[in-house]
């Protein structure tokens, strides 16, 4: 199934039905006074978070979504029905935005979580309720509401504790595939992945965590180069960066630190938000190099790194492609996203 992660849609709930202004006509009772029943409820369009769905691709093709209309009232005390109410699924993780204003509606975080985005109009009054003493046969009654109708923005962020961020072809594919059941295509081309993966890492039994890989950065993505940077809202709601650095590039003329303080300068042009999260330097391809020269390598990349970028977190060396050094990674990271949550536990009351 093709990946679709944004979705332009137009909605419009259902308007209210007309009250009724009617009397009650039957033989023998001449004034039998007013019986015109109240219009019925306008259906409402709700949206709810399904785990089961993980892409906006009905959306592509569905962009109007109209509710139905309640009914008018009628005579003998009837009252219209209510329209149908409208409820989209949409995976987990969309955020739902009015185009107008660019105002968040609701953020579908959690699976089941629903909410409302297009509220009915009400139904008019019939004349039963303009009755009094002094007005025996009001002839009056309201018109429905009008619905509301909004157009709406879908983007879809996916959830994961872990993100896989680096330059096309570091690794990050073949990394996901070394230390989760994911199987995201690996080649030796840039930009083999072309929409965001998703991998359930498994450390021990009920221990586990969500990694994100997502299509490599270039210098100039901000401004549009290569695929840009709109998949780097997927690591958004990540607690988690791993910076992936190939040590061995194809092209002997690359500078693997340039390249990896360029892929910093891309992340802090997209959102400073996201560049602030806590970011560990994981250096791939050590089977690349021969055996006896990579410390050398690795600690001549830390030194110029840091005096480049100010770097000071944590690094790992690892070889996805036959999964050495991946397992300590994974257990590092498990431990880091525990004492993450511990932090943001509040803290208990004392008695």
């Amino acid at each position: 199934m093709k990946f679709i992660d944004e979705a332009k849609i137009y909605v419009k709930a259902g308007d209210g039905g007309n009250g009724a202004a009617t009397f009650r006509r039957e033989k023998y009772i001449p004034m039998g006074g007013p019986d015109g029943g109240d219009g019925g409820k306008g259906g409402s369009i709700f949206a709810i978070a399904d785990r089961n769905i993980n892409t906006l691709i009905d959306f592509r093709y569905t962009r109007k979504f109209l509710a139905q209309r309640g009914e008018n009232g009628r005579g003998a005390d009837c009252y219209g029905a209510g329209g149908d109410d409208i409820t989209l699924r949409v995976p987990v993780g969309t955020v739902i935005s009015d185009c107008a204003s660019g105002q968040i509606i609701a953020d579908l975080d959690i699976h089941d979580k629903q909410v409302l985005i297009a509220r009915g109009g009400k139904g008019g009054l019939g004349n039963i309720h303009f009755k009094s003493s002094v007005n025996r046969a009001p002839r009056k009654c309201t018109k429905g509401e009008a619905g509301e109708e909004l157009e709406l923005q879908l983007e879809l962020k996916v959830l994961a504790d872990v993100g896989l961020l680096g330059l096309p072809n570091a690794g990050k594919s073949t990394l996901i595939r070394a230390i989760s059941a994911a199987r995201p295509k690996v080649a030796d081309y840039p930009f083999t992945t072309m929409h965001p993966n998703l991998g359930v890492v498994r450390v021990d039994d009920n221990k586990s965590f969500v990694v994100a890989d997502v299509p490599g950065l270039i210098e100039g993505a901000a401004d549009g180069a290569g695929l840009g940077i709109r998949f780097l809202k997927h690591l958004q709601r990540t607690r988690l960066l791993l910076h992936l650095v190939d040590l061995a590039p194809f092209d002997p003329e690359a500078d693997p630190v340039h390249d990896a303080v360029a892929i910093v300068g891309e992340l802090e042009k997209y959102s400073p938000e996201l560049a602030a999260k806590p970011r560990w330097l994981v250096l791939n391809k050590l089977d690349l190099i021969p055996e006896d020269e990579r410390e050398k390598r690795i600690k001549d990349f830390l030194k110029a790194y840091k005096k480049a970028s100010g770097y000071n977190g944590e690094h790992f060396a690892i070889t996805a492609i036959n999964g050495g050094g991946c397992r300590q990674l994974t257990f590092r990271v498990y431990d880091a996203l525990q004492e993450y949550m511990a932090d943001q536990e509040p803290p208990a009351e004392e008695e």
